[in-house]
Parts: structure tokens; C-alpha cells; sequence
């Protein structure tokens, strides 16, 4: 199976690093809490008057906000494979299975008793099993987050673990509610009527411990992300909510009572809150992103359409010229031939050189046209790909340039290549211009040295180069490099039209790749190109 691409995870609160901006106002959620929590603790014990209606709303709120923090958490699990998010995604559906039953359950609202054969211990029980579990959840999700960051996102598909998860989670509550319900006679007894017991003390201390324990594992494992400091503030507010409502209360239907469960509404808000906040971002940054590419997508259309144009325009130019240049050049070589048959045997010193020179120039101008036909004909001939053994034009190639050599040792050293998609005339037009560009820029060298070879793939591309120990050129040149009609030394010293390399551009280019060079004066030169689709399988013929 083929690897996903890698997500940015530098996009998600999960794994983002907090920042001083989301610890000062982590902080300042914490404190403001803390004063309100100061303020309801001499309080919390004054009796008020039973609103039942406050239970189902507070309890509906909380089932909503916890769902769909669930579900964007399982979305995130789908994309980072985070096995610390699935077990927090899982802890959140628990939470907001138990508010669930919790609300159907309490003595008064739905049914004297509570629905589900619940008895007088039921929705306490149940309260101590819902607030007791999410802690455990929590430093759960604070033990694997690390681990999860040192590794790669995994391959397999996510959705069998979530619906696993689910089904654990679905699980677990119901062997709780069965526990609260059928089982309350086997539990001890923690409320008298609308008062708690004294075995409630020591277990809601037990409860009450476990989120200090969940607080104190998401402070110790850092670094901290943006979801791990939030996840702090969260704990917190469980911390006062349980204090208020079982701890320092008296019973139900007290300040404290009523203040306890809104802390537990507004922990409950927190982290929902900012995974609403990163979605909207996340959905600003696609528009954008989208905008862009649309601008992008148009701007090479429009470049597209100029270059279909010029191309067009060059190789009528190119046609034109060709025929305007071929008749005086062909004129100037026939009369050329005349003066040498007719004269050429008394003709020496200056004459003769000069003769000489007008000949080589009528070639290098005929040269000249032929490459910028060639060039020309590169923006509109379709390419005839096929397997192609680099291997073999390369030999190719280079029996094609020992004449140019002009009887110089030149020593080629040729790796493997293997073989690649391409119009093989075309490939081998690239290596022909790369090679007698070497050969030509090592004519002062003895060793003169050229090789040809393969190195680690670039961007997803098999990369080749031609290297050689000539004259090299500089950086400041280098830009310039593949433009039509380019020199770096003189005609004198090195002959050439300056339509070669702007050859080999267009042509990797067609074949989607790229070509570049690095360089030094007097160092020699590499030539670089790059062929996508290349399978990298070698020749095995000897």
C-alpha cells in the first residue's frame, strides 16, 4: 500500500506547541476560575430550592458539546493516527454516554426513582464512575502522546480502531449503568436521601485525587501542545466542579451543587471551544489556499497560451530566417569552393587563413540555423516515449563525439544508469550537447576526464549528471546559463552556437524534469537533469 503524504503537523492543537499567548490565557482561565471557585466555597452548603429542569438542560449541553468533541477528535485520529487522540476521543464519548444515563437515571426528573431501574444510589454512583473515568482516560492520552510524536503516522487505515474504541467505550458504560443499577446492592451506600454518606467522603476523595493525578501527568510529560494545555484547564475545572459539588457541599440541590455542575458545563466547553477555533482556521487557510492555487492554475494557463504563441511565432521566425539565411550562405560557400579550386594552390600566408576563417564561419552560420530549427521544433513535436537504456545511448552518444575529440585522450567513465520513459532522439539530443560540452570545456586538460552517472533521487525524480574537469565557470554566470545564444568564453577559444543547453532545457522540461549546474572556475562543471517516471531498473545485458 502506498504511504499517505506526510500531514503538516504544525496544523493541528494536538501537535502544535503551545505558545506564550495560549499559556497566558490558559492561565488566566485557571485564575479566574480559582477566584469564582474561592468565592462559591463559603457558600457552598446554603440550601436552594430543587430545580429539576436545570438537570436535563445541564445535562443535554454537556452531552452535545462532548460529542462533538469526540467526533473532531476521531477526525484527527483519522489523520494523524495518534493513538494518544483515540484514546482522548475515546474518553469524551464515555463522558458524554455516562452524562447520558446520569440525567435518565435521577431521582425526580423522568420518574421518581430515575429511569432504567435505578435506585437511590444510582445517579451518585453513576456521577463517581463518569468523573473517575475521564482522569484515567486522561493519563492515558498523557503516556502515549509522546510516543505518538517520536513516530511516523502508520499506513493503515484508522476507521476499524475508532469503531473499536466505540464499541469498548459503548461497552464499558453499560457494564457501569448494569453495575449502578441491577448491581447498587452490591456498592455502598453513598447518599441518604438528598445527603451524602459518610463512605461518599472517601469515595469522592478517591475521585477527586485521580484528576489531580490526570492535572499533575499533563504538566509533567512535555512539551506541551495547545490540546495539552487546554486539557490542564480542563482538569482544573473538574477539580473545583467535584469539590463544589460532592467534596465541600452538603447534598443536592446546594450552591454547591448548582456551581459544581456549571464548572463541569464550562470544562466541558473548553476544549470543544478551541478545536472549533483550529477547524475555522484550518477552513480559512483551505480558502486561501484554494484562492491561491485557482490564481496559480490560471496564471500557467495564460503562460501556457504565451509560450504556445512565441513557439509558434519562433518557428515560423525560425523558418523564415532559415530560408532568408540559407541562399546568401549558400552563395558564399560555392563561391568560397570557387576561389579554392581556382586559386587555392597559389594562395598561402594571410590569404589562405582568411579563406580558411570565411569557411569556418559559412559552417558555424549553418550550424547555427540547424539548431535553431531544432529549437524551435521543441515546443510543438509530440514526444514518442518509450522504455529507453540510458546505458546505451550514452555509448551511443559518445562514439557519435570521439571525432570531435580531435585525437585528444578524453577518458569517460560511465555508471549504470538504467533505463527511463522518453522519446529516446530526444534523450539522446541532451546527452550529445551535455557530452560535447564537456569534451569542448576540457580541451586544456590532460587527463581530460567526463562522467556520466546517477545519484539519489530529488524530489520524487531519478537524477543524472554529466561531470567534467574543464574550465568550469561561476555562480554569477550560472544564472544565465540556459539561455539561447549564452556564452561564457570567447568564439576563439571555444566554438559553439549558444543554442545547445537551451536544447537540453526545453526537452528535460517536456519530459517533466528539471536541469541545473554547479560549478567553480577551473574546477570543471556538473550538468544535472532530472527524468520523473524513471524506474531506476538496470540493464542486466553485458
Amino acid at each position: 500500500m502506498e504511504r499517505e503524504p506526510a500531514p503538516d503537523r504544525q496544523s493541528f492543537v494536538s501537535t502544535l506547541p503551545a505558545g506564550p499567548g495560549e499559556r497566558r490565557l490558559a492561565l488566566g482561565t485557571v485564575l479566574a476560575s480559582a477566584a469564582l471557585f474561592a468565592v462559591a466555597v463559603p457558600l457552598a452548603k446554603v440550601p436552594l430550592s430543587p430545580v429539576f429542569a436545570f438537570i436535563p438542560v445541564y445535562q443535554s449541553a454537556l452531552v452535545v458539546n462532548d460529542l462533538i468533541t469526540a467526533v473532531l477528535l476521531f477526525g484527527q485520529f483519522g489523520i494523524l493516527r495518534s493513538r494518544a487522540l483515540l484514546v482522548l476521543a475515546g474518553g469524551y464519548l464515555f463522558t458524554a454516554l455516562m452524562a447520558s444515563v446520569h440525567g435518565l437515571t435521577f431521582p425526580g426528573l423522568f420518574a421518581p426513582t430515575g429511569l432504567l431501574g435505578a435506585g437511590p444510589q444510582t445517579t451518585a454512583w453513576l456521577y463517581m464512575f463518569w468523573h473517575g473515568g475521564f482522569p484515567l482516560v486522561v493519563v492515558g492520552y498523557a503516556l502515549l502522546k509522546d510516543r505518538d510524536r517520536a513516530a511516523a503516522p502508520a499506513a493503515w487505515s484508522p476507521w476499524p480502531a475508532v469503531l473499536a474504541v466505540v464499541a469498548v467505550v459503548t461497552v464499558a458504560a453499560g457494564g457501569l449503568t448494569l453495575l449502578a443499577t441491577r448491581g447498587q446492592a452490591a456498592l455502598p451506600a453513598i447518599m441518604a436521601g438528598q445527603h451524602y454518606t459518610a463512605a461518599m467522603r472517601l469515595v469522592v476523595s478517591c475521585v477527586w485525587a485521580l484528576c489531580l493525578l490526570a492535572l499533575v501527568m499533563l504538566w509533567w510529560r512535555r512539551p506541551h501542545s495547545v490540546l495539552d494545555v487546554w486539557l490542564m484547564v480542563v482538569m482544573s475545572a473538574w477539580v473545583f466542579d467535584i469539590a463544589l459539588a460532592a467534596v465541600l457541599n452538603a447534598g443536592r440541590f446546594d450552591i454547591g451543587f448548582y456551581a459544581g455542575r456549571i464548572y463541569g458545563l464550562l470544562a466541558a466547553s473548553f476544549v470543544l471551544g478551541v478545536l472549533l477555533i483550529e477547524h475555522g482556521r484550518l477552513y480559512a487557510r483551505l480558502v486561501t489556499a484554494l484562492a491561491g492555487e485557482r490564481r496559480e492554475r490560471q496564471l500557467v494557463q495564460l503562460r501556457t497560451a504565451e509560450l504556445t504563441a512565441v513557439n509558434q511565432d519562433l518557428e515560423a521566425f525560425s523558418y523564415s530566417v532559415s530560408h532568408d539565411l540559407r541562399a546568401p550562405l549558400q552563395a558564399v560557400r560555392g563561391y568560397v569552393t570557387i576561389l579554392e579550386e581556382d586559386f587555392g594552390a597559389r594562395l598561402d600566408g594571410e590569404p589562405r587563413r582568411l579563406l580558411g576563417v570565411i569557411q569556418d564561419r559559412a559552417r558555424r552560420m549553418e550550424q547555427l540555423i540547424e539548431d535553431l530549427l531544432a529549437f524551435a521544433r521543441l515546443g510543438r513535436q509530440r514526444l514518442a516515449l518509450t522504455s529507453v537504456p540510458l546505458d546505451d545511448l550514452v555509448r551511443e552518444s559518445v562514439e557519435d563525439l570521439r571525432p570531435t575529440c580531435d585525437g585528444r585522450e578524453v577518458t569517460f567513465n560511465v555508471e549504470p544508469l538504467g533505463r527511463v520513459e522518453g522519446d529516446p532522439a530526444l534523450l539522446k539530443q541532451v546527452l550529445v550537447n551535455l557530452l560535447g560540452n564537456a569534451i569542448k570545456f576540457t580541451r586544456s586538460r590532460h587527463p581530460a576526464v567526463v562522467e556520466v552517472g546517477r545519484r539519489a533521487e530529488t524530489e520524487g525524480a531519478a537524477a543524472y549528471y554529466v561531470r567534467d574537469n574543464g574550465a568550469g565557470f561561476d555562480r554569477a554566470r550560472a544564472e544565465k546559463l540556459f539561455g539561447v545564444f549564452q556564452r561564457f568564453h570567447s568564439a576563439a577559444e571555444f566554438e559553439g552556437t549558444g543554442v545547445g543547453l537551451a536544447i537540453v532545457q526545453r526537452v528535460v522540461e517536456r519530459h517533466g524534469g528539471r536541469v541545473w549546474a554547479e560549478s567553480a572556475p577551473g574546477e570543471g562543471a556538473t550538468f544535472y537533469f532530472t527524468l520523473p517516471g524513471a524506474n531506476g531498473a538496470r540493464d542486466e545485458r553485458s
